[in-house]
């Protein structure tokens, strides 16, 4: 199977890092949140609506379980002695009244705070609601007693109580949840832990899978809602998908299905590729008239198969053809394969899905979004898919295909001409890469070997960028680089992140170029015109 990898060159790393042993979210939790629909100012009656509508929609059934606050229901002062409170004017029966509501329901009951001085909300900072830092037992041991089964716990006023929101704080915010998970351990309650520190510090390498049940990977889906922000999250994930496992999850975030700002065909992607890539599944829309095409994405029991599987393994990324599509896969517990292929495009066309990219010639497959069988497939599969849709399949009786053999080109070797700027970075004792490749830096590998035949040739790239963001940008936590053979047309290559540092190489993004000659006189120069590109480590050439 054609596969990529992550080499880690800074301070060792265990290769697997222990789940949090708290007996919950075996797998991802489902439930709903207000946040995407209703902000800070939800009410005790829309959290009661809600709940209701979980049953009367038949979603409790399907495993959506968890009725979960959010900001705006805390009070601004606590107690006489230092307790918790609530907003009597939002909640106005009281939280522990709600909790035992959504309990005599047969739901679970979650609540909301935050490890700083004051929480998030949706007014700049200005609300101040109540924090939980430096009353973490004091606090977990009020929503034990209130009948919580579900922490989401976030990430402002995190440093000091003027500083709301900071993507690069000076200390080490996993203490504050560490802290929190101690805390929450002590009440002997079993509370799902929902890490939610947008990214910050790249938690999946804490690991924060030894803190809570899920950390969130990203900064915000929303609101509002948009493409762009799936994009930025997506390859986000792409580094660090072999963290997720049974009681520990990467978070891309609350769902934005029956939200405005994505199309039905995006809000499928969203959901099935959420769904696969383990992502707890919290729905955030108003529930109380969603329309059948909500409903028909959110109940597809197919795809949250998917999610709760109980191989417990995410999806991973496999191949980018940029501007195209993605190819992403993974396995199930009872031996297939799902593939999830996303249309990049900004058109309805028909795409061709290659078998070979999640390593089969041939397979027997499912259409998982609409349950149809599509029998043997051999090769490829070609479907119409609509704007930014999606083709999710289930592969059963998969024929391996032939794995490419390659032949490797060192990029800092002496042989390549560096120009413009471009140079030699060490990594570590064994490792060197090129950098500042762009911005007119070039990196040309010289006497690349075309074969006897030349022609087009699979390239293999692997490469180190540590350029990630919390917001959008032309190419959201990606990097761009401009392919040229022998002096040809030069072929753009949208390369994720590798990590949130510039110390971990990714292996193996795939490029297939025309151009290359027989024999070992090619050249193959990276460039890019207008920005920095990653920093090459090696170039690999497929027989």
């Amino acid at each position: 199977m054609l596969s990529w990898s992550w080499l880690y060159f800074g301070l060792s790393l265990a290769s697997g890092s222990f789940a949090l042993n708290n007996g919950v979210a075996l797998t991802p939790p489902m439930g709903w949140n207000p946040y995407n629909a209703f902000l800070c100012t939800t009410t005790e009656a829309q959290y009661r609506a809600a709940a209701q509508s979980l049953i009367s929609l038949g979603l409790s059934t399907l495993g959506y379980q968890y009725v979960n606050l959010d900001c705006g229901w805390q009070g601004k002062t606590r107690n006489s002695t230092g307790g918790f409170t609530w907003d009597t004017t939002i909640i106005p029966n009281g939280i522990p009244a709600l909790s035992s509501f959504i309990h005599s329901l047969g739901l679970k009951f979650g609540v909301y705070s935050d490890g700083g001085v004051f929480a998030c909300d949706f007014v700049g900072g200005t609300a101040h609601y109540l924090g939980s830092l430096g009353h973490e037992t004091s606090d977990a041991n009020s929503w034990a007693s209130w009948g919580a089964d579900y922490l989401k716990y976030d990430n402002c006023y995190a440093v000091n109580s003027t500083d709301f929101v900071d993507f690069n704080p000076p200390i080490s915010i996993e203490a504050h949840y560490v802290t929190m998970r101690d805390a929450l351990a002590a009440t002997k309650r079993p509370i799902v832990f929902s890490v939610c520190e947008w990214g910050v510090q790249d938690p999946a390498r804490w690991p924060a899978s030894s803190v809570g049940n899920s950390w969130r990977i990203s900064n915000d889906i929303g609101p509002p809602a948009s493409w762009d922000n799936l994009f930025r999250i997506i390859n986000q994930l792409v580094p660090i998908t072999q963290f997720a496992q049974r009681g520990a999850w990467n978070d891309l975030d609350m769902l934005e299905v029956g939200n405005s700002g994505l199309t039905a065909a995006e809000q499928q992607t969203h959901f099935a590729f959420w769904a696969a890539a383990k992502s707890p599944l919290i729905i955030s829309t108003d529930l109380t008239n969603p329309s059948t095409q909500t409903l028909n994405i959110l109940k597809n029991t197919r795809i949250i198969a998917l999610n709760q599987d109980s191989l417990a393994k995410s999806i991973s990324f496999k191949r980018r053809y940029t501007n195209d599509h993605d190819v992403w896969a993974g396995p199930l517990a009872d031996g297939s394969t799902v593939a999830v292929i996303i249309n990049w495009e900004n058109s309805s066309r028909s795409l061709t899905f290659n078998l070979a990219d999640v390593g089969f010639s041939s397979a027997t497959a499912t259409d998982l979004i609409t349950g149809a069988s599509l029998g043997k497939l051999t090769g490829s599969f070609t479907s119409t898919v609509a704007v930014h849709g999606s083709i999710v399949l289930k592969l059963t009786g998969g024929v391996t295909s032939t794995t490419p053999a390659f032949t490797f080109y060192s990029a800092a070797a002496s042989i390549n001409t560096l120009a413009g700027g471009a140079a030699t970075r060490v990594v570590s004792s064994t490792v060197t890469v090129v950098g500042f490749v762009g911005s007119g830096g070039t990196l040309t590998f010289n006497n690349v070997d075309g074969g006897a035949a030349g022609g087009t040739k699979l390239l293999s790239f692997d490469y180190i960028n540590g350029d990630f963001v919390f917001g959008n940008t032309d190419c959201s936590n990606c990097r761009n680089a401009f392919i040229s053979v022998n002096g040809g047309t030069p072929v753009q290559a949208q390369m994720p992140i590798s990590a949130q540092s510039w110390d971990i190489l990714f292996s193996g993004y795939l490029v297939s170029l025309p151009g290359f000659k027989a024999g070992k006189t090619n050249t193959v120069q990276i460039s890019n015109p207008t920005a920095f590109a990653p920093d090459f480590f090696r170039l690999g050439v497929a027989a």
